[in-house]
């Protein structure tokens, strides 16, 4: 049976035998049963479609990480309304262009001194204010190093479990994330309050940046903590797509045997217009920046690889790679590669 609440709005998902009077919509997401001269009220909220996910975006100031457009393609398939929320300073532009993103409803906007870097001692309150306000179901941000430092923070505040890099939504309460370094996938169910997780970019294609006619309005005000500052943060600048984002990644190992020879997937990586990603042998063994590492501890991409021997960890990294189409592994013989492996060709279209 339908009913309405005091503001007008229709909800398929309750029942009862006479409509309650006075019942607001609080209420109704909490579950409770109620009795009014004689009659009973129940609320089903398992089956309730007044759900809504906040997703934090992560951006640069001026530009938006493409992994947030991943997230919100998984936002939206949990249904319900999407937000997004931008803090930060002079980020006017990037909630402009969040409110063209097609399938975003609403977009809250924090600008402040404190929120300078993305730090996630000062991100937390105020996330946590908007959550109050609003009352989100889920909340939800990228797997990057971004992510995974603000969320559990929130989940901890909140007092629930967070769900960690998931690959794929199956409902409203259920999703798919990898277990032992990738080498088998898990199915959660998550019965918290508000659901918190994290969201693998490369398992979902980014929504569409054109179309979306998203409303954008001040977010709730938190205090400053002031127990962590920004102080500066050094961009190397390259013609390179970014390593997390680009389609395609040239990855090299320990089998280059130097940062001399590191130099020579520079050349390749420019003629595929691809980014240069390392692992963590490599990186340990100096050849490039550890920024450069792909892996468990490092960044999640789908790569061209050369002269790496794919452990576990390794491997971890580049499970999810239907979003490229074919990839190309090439791992070269004179390095000591049997020969049945030299060159690996996998279409995933």
């Amino acid at each position: 049976m339908k009913g309405s609440d005091p503001g007008g709005r229709t909800c398929s998902s309750f029942y009862c035998d006479r409509a309650g009077a006075g019942i607001s919509m609080l209420d109704i997401r909490k579950g409770k049963q109620f009795s009014s001269d004689g009659f009973s009220f129940h609320c089903e909220a398992s089956l309730l479609r007044f759900q809504s996910t906040l997703v934090i975006a992560e951006h640069a100031h001026d530009t938006l990480a493409p992994i947030t457009l991943n997230t919100i393609t998984a936002a939206k398939r949990l249904g319900g309304e999407v937000s997004c929320l931008v803090a930060g300073t002079k980020c006017d532009k990037v909630a402009q262009d969040l409110c063209k993103v097609a399938g975003v409803a609403k977009v809250l906007v924090a600008q402040h001194d404190v929120y300078k870097g993305l730090l996630p001692e000062e991100l937390t309150p105020l996330i946590l204010a908007t959550q109050k306000q609003f009352n989100y179901t889920h909340i939800c941000a990228g797997a990057s190093a971004f992510g995974k430092n603000l969320l559990p923070r929130i989940a901890a505040k909140l007092d629930v479990a967070p769900i960690s890099d998931i690959i794929a939504i199956k409902s409203r309460d259920t999703f798919v994330r990898t277990i032992y370094a990738g080498n088998a996938l898990c199915t959660v169910k998550c019965d918290e309050r508000v659901k918190v997780f994290s969201v693998r970019g490369t398992s979902f294609e980014a929504a569409a940046t054109s179309g979306g006619s998203a409303s954008s309005e001040k977010a709730s005000s938190a205090s400053p903590v002031g127990i962590s500052e920004w102080l500066d943060q050094k961009l190397t600048k390259s013609d390179r797509p970014e390593l997390t984002g680009a389609k395609v990644v040239v990855s090299g190992g320990r089998g280059l045997k130097s940062g001399e020879n590191f130099k020579l997937l520079y050349d390749l990586a420019d003629q595929l217009h691809a980014a240069v990603g390392a692992s963590r042998a490599a990186v340990d063994a100096g050849f490039v920046p550890n920024d450069l590492q792909v892996g468990q501890t490092g960044k999640i991409v789908a790569p061209v690889s050369i002269a790496i021997k794919y452990a576990m960890q390794n491997s971890m990294g580049i499970r999810t790679v239907y979003i490229c189409g074919t990839i190309i592994s090439v791992i070269g013989v004179l390095f000591g590669v049997p020969k049945q492996l030299a060159i690996t060709m996998v279409n995933v279209s």
